[in-house]
């Protein structure tokens, strides 16, 4: 308290709901992180006797995201990250993994969870040559992102726009492929495009993900892999595609399970 007003830290802790589960904190549970609450453990376990590969799904993703920024800075060279629905930290967030192979990397963090915003101060942290900062924004405002972004990202350079596990939370379909469209508009040729979402391939999950929906949580929608391949129009698709995540450019002499999340990372010529 300064002033009598309230710190950020603590309007943020203000905003949190208790009650009612959220999915970045369940998908911190899955892949056993602490910053999450009874309700959240509570879905996530019925979630979980319904469609017991969420685990698996959830640490899929963690392991695509450290493959695929390993890629995009090491191979070709991307030194900015617009990583839009960022979650709560884990380990190995995308900060961590650009900047231990190019310290000078620039990365910009977007959500809109009062828990992220608490934990804003650990993503924050950066090496003396690079920089992290936070954005707190709401996907539906992809020029309020962009402009706050563009206050420590150089768009006249290439850009890394990363939407990982995110766009299932926008309902509308024709809305998401509009969001997507209009944040990839604004990256330079260069730039390029990584993404994740859950798909709709596996019964057991559509019917896992009903029950949480039905919990009172921002419900998420899976679609099929035809649909998230509407994400990519009009940039270079690299190479396998849009596959399950544990087979996008697995480790060599690595046997990799696929699983019911998609992926795939695209050059915007």
């Amino acid at each position: 308290m300064a002033d009598g007003h309230p710190t950020p830290d603590q309007e943020a802790l203000s905003k949190i709901d208790t009650t009612v589960p959220h999915s970045a904190r369940i998908w911190n549970y899955w892949m056993g992180g602490k910053d999450n609450y009874e309700v959240d453990r509570v879905a996530g376990d019925a979630y979980r006797e319904i469609a017991p590969n969420i685990e698996s799904m959830a640490r899929a993703s963690r392991v695509y995201l450290i493959r695929t920024v390993t890629f995009v800075t090491r191979e070709r060279g991307i030194r900015q990250f617009l990583d839009v629905g960022t979650g709560l930290p884990t380990y190995d967030n995308t900060h961590q993994v650009a900047q231990r192979i190019a310290p000078e990397s620039r990365i910009v963090y977007v959500d809109n969870d009062p828990l992220v915003l608490r934990h804003a101060q650990a993503l924050l942290t950066s090496t003396p040559e690079g920089v992290t900062d936070y954005v707190d924004a709401d996907l539906r405002d992809p020029d309020g992102i962009l402009e706050a972004a563009g206050k420590v990202l150089d768009f006249s350079e290439p850009v890394a726009l990363m939407l990982m596990g995110i766009l299932g939370h926008i309902q509308d379909y024709q809305e998401a492929q509009d969001i997507v469209r209009r944040l990839q508009a604004a990256l330079p040729s260069g730039s390029y495009f990584v993404h994740y979402d859950s798909t709709d391939t596996d019964a057991e999950l559509k019917r896992a993900q009903e029950g949480y929906d039905d919990t009172g949580a921002v419900p998420y929608v899976l679609r099929s892999p035809r649909q998230l391949n509407a994400y990519y129009e009009g940039l270079e698709l690299l190479e396998p595609g849009i596959v399950s995540c544990p087979l996008w450019r697995p480790e060599p002499g690595t046997n990799p399970e696929p699983t019911d999340v998609y992926g795939g990372v695209a050059h915007k010529p």
